[in-house]
């Protein structure tokens, strides 16, 4: 049996994972999140995606480890977790009523090879009253999601639309991942 893991305490990635019926574990280390400012945000997502896995995977090495980050890019800023409600709604309110990216990066590593990837879906927000933003950020959600909001739950009701992979959005591109799981080695159970 194979043993895959993933590199990550994100509840989403987890649900995201269990959706495809596949057996793993979950194990997260604290990893230094700082980045080099002229990386490019495909080149941090995949930085850090790599950084979780190979933290993980070293402990592991017989293991399939999957390591994921997610940013959010605005007005050719990265804006990352809000360190508190002030910052969260400086965030929502530079989203408002605009269109941003969201860049998923995804690490594997395996016993005989690894990859790494990203994802970018581009993301429409409605225009956004002050009480709106006020309220969403006092319902706590978004002190803990990139470009402080969660596609999947109460910040649904902020986006407009999308173009690219929902689930690249909610942390973790699906079917790209099983594609490279596949690829690598990893026997799925269907």
């Amino acid at each position: 049996m194979q043993n895959l893991i993933l590199a990550s305490s994100s509840p989403r990635r987890k649900e995201l994972l269990e959706t495809l019926r596949l057996s793993f574990a979950i194990s997260s280390s604290e990893v230094d999140e700082s980045f080099n400012p002229n990386l490019s945000p495909e080149e941090v997502v995949m930085e850090l995606a790599e950084r979780k896995a190979q933290a993980i995977f070293k402990e592991n090495p017989d293991a399939f480890v999957i390591g994921s980050d997610t940013v959010v890019v605005a007005d050719n800023r990265i804006l990352g977790k809000p360190a508190d409600e002030a910052e969260a709604f400086s965030m929502l309110k530079t989203l408002s009523g605009k269109q941003h990216d969201v860049f998923t990066g995804v690490s594997i590593m395996s016993p005989k090879s690894s990859t790494r990837f990203y994802e970018k879906t581009e993301v429409w927000f409605w225009e956004l009253t002050d009480e709106e933003i006020r309220a969403y950020v006092k319902s706590g959600e978004p002190l803990d999601k990139a470009g402080a909001y969660g596609i999947q739950q109460l910040g649904s009701m902020l986006v407009k639309k999308i173009h690219g992979d929902y689930f690249a959005v909610v942390g973790l591109p699906v079917a790209k991942t099983v594609r490279e799981l596949k690829r690598l080695g990893y026997e799925l159970p269907y």
